[in-house]
């Protein structure tokens, strides 16, 4: 912010204020809105885990820890929503908000949605869970095995048929 700035000559108060109406416009009239959000859910907290890393400190890491599970929750939930959401006027600025609650350190509201209701879920499932990821773990093994074996075999023809094709030559 402060090379922009120094740049156009415009204090950063003003910058803020017409890159809040801007973010603000997008939102509310749903133009970009999709990845506007993506977008602020991810960069920010995506580059905050990358610090919480690179430090010491055990707090800060637990914390974006438990925000990508929360996000990756609430996209699971939005992947099998995603047609009735289309419907509620405004829902991304309350997905923008939400992702804000969720991430921001003042609020740590995903430290909160983990501790009042996904935690006791996860681990009532735990077992289930388990069981599905397993399932689909053999189940994508054997979808990579028989692509594999299709693909050899119809690398198998190309050839022959090659050969066949060379040979009539």
């Amino acid at each position: 912010m402060l090379i922009i700035q120094e740049t156009i000559k415009v204090p950063k108060e003003h910058i803020f204020c017409g890159l809040s109406v801007l973010v603000a416009i997008v939102v509310f009239f749903g133009v970009g809105a999709a990845s506007l959000c993506s977008l602020i859910g991810f960069v920010y907290p995506a580059y905050k885990s990358f610090e919480a890393i690179e430090t010491k400190v055990k707090g800060d890491d637990t914390q974006w820890l438990v925000y990508w599970v929360i996000f990756s929750f609430f996209s699971i939930i939005e992947v099998f929503a995603d047609f009735l959401l289309y419907w509620i006027p405004f829902y991304y600025a309350f997905k923008l908000a939400f992702l804000l609650w969720a991430f921001l350190p003042q609020t740590r509201g995903a430290k909160f949605l983990y501790d009042s209701f996904l935690k006791d879920f996860l681990k009532k499932n735990e077992s289930r869970i388990d069981a599905a990821m397993a399932d689909a773990k053999k189940q994508a093994g054997n979808i990579a095995n028989d692509f594999t074996d299709s693909a050899n075999d119809v690398a198998e023809k190309v050839k022959d048929a090659t050969a066949e094709t060379k040979k009539d030559e």
